[in-house]
């Protein structure tokens, strides 16, 4: 079984709105924490103010977490690495910390996507730039805002390794916070990217004020597409109906605090995504998850209609309405073949 160092020291990488409720929940627990940021001027806002304004307003961060964009060995004399770094940026990040990693410390990663020019996910990213360490993933349905607040919250830790992922469990379970592990790591790594694709077309669905049973089918039909090519890539395909699968989808689909969610609806309403985008305080991880789950479907051959049309809505600018309606007039088909 293996084993950390038990120094009661945890580095959390990125200080954005889930990496800062992390580090508040392990510090919370006894744990001695740092919480690294990239960009220095909100590092210093951020250890001064002890609020992240930008992404978890109203919740005051303790004084006792050290917060640093310094890269210094002490980062890594912990015993374990959290990495909350939006995938876009996971690479670059985690190339200016390979000077200083200790391959034996375990690193779990809370990202949610897949890289565009590799089509790697995070978990394979970290490996890509680390090489061959102790990797345990941590997802599900978990809006920092409601973990933040104590809100009742279920998630779930995947490793290889089954004593990484109940050392992750027994580490982040709190009376609020319950940790189930599952050793599918493709499939709870693909279910919790995915899912932003679907949350993209629930927002635009919002947006052209469709009702309940477009949403109803939108997130069942969704949810085979996500199957059917996490199958294909390896993944078993009851997980897809757990936590990090039709869970996280749920939640990401019909929840206000959803930015995937909210990009679609503004969509819906008329606006382009450049502009989306470029009012938006955070990465919305679903809009370039879409290019790589449609190079993935292509590599796979695997049909994912809903997500190709969500691509042709964000990239080839096409109208939703006529999107749904190529959706819709699709030739008939039996659900059972899908579900099978």
């Amino acid at each position: 079984m293996l084993q950390t160092s038990h120094n009661n020291k945890i580095t959390v990488i990125g200080n954005g709105g889930w990496g800062t409720t992390l580090a508040i929940l392990l510090q919370k627990k006894g744990y001695e924490v740092i919480l690294w940021g990239a960009d220095s001027g909100y590092t210093k806002y951020l250890r001064e103010k002890r609020e992240n304004v930008k992404y978890l307003k109203g919740i005051r961060i303790p004084s006792e977490i050290h917060i640093t964009s310094d890269i210094s060995k002490k980062l890594t004399e912990a015993e374990l690495i959290v990495s909350a770094v939006p995938t876009p940026y996971l690479r670059s990040v985690l190339v200016k910390f390979k000077v200083i990693f200790n391959e034996e410390i375990p690193v779990v990663s809370v990202t949610k996507g897949i890289e565009n020019d590799t089509l790697m996910r995070p978990s394979e990213i970290i490996a890509d730039v680390f090489g061959k360490i102790p990797i345990c993933l941590l997802l599900g349905p978990s809006h920092a805002e409601e973990v933040s607040l104590g809100l009742p919250t279920t998630i779930v830790a995947s490793s290889n390794e089954d004593g990484l992922a109940r050392i992750v469990q027994d580490t982040f379970t709190t009376g609020r916070l319950r940790v189930y592990t599952n050793p599918d790591i493709i499939g709870v790594e693909l279910g919790a990217a995915m899912k932003n694709v679907i949350a993209i077309a629930s927002g635009i669905c919002e947006g052209l004020e469709f009702g309940d049973n477009s949403k109803a089918a939108l997130i069942t039909r969704g949810l085979a597409e996500i199957s059917r090519l996490g199958v294909a890539m390896g993944a078993q395909k009851n997980t897809f109906s757990g936590l990090t699968g039709l869970g996280d989808l749920i939640t990401t689909c019909i929840s206000p605090y959803g930015r995937n969610r909210r990009v679609g609806e503004q969509i819906g309403k008329g606006r382009k995504l450049q502009e989306i985008l470029k009012n938006m305080e955070q990465i919305a991880e679903g809009v370039w998850t879409t290019k790589s789950v449609v190079s993935l479907s292509d590599k796979y051959k695997v049909e994912m209609p809903i997500t190709r049309e969500t691509y042709n809505i964000l990239f080839n600018d096409k109208n939703p309405l006529v999107a749904v309606s190529n959706l819709m007039m699709r030739t008939p088909r039996s659900e059972v073949e899908d579900l099978a």
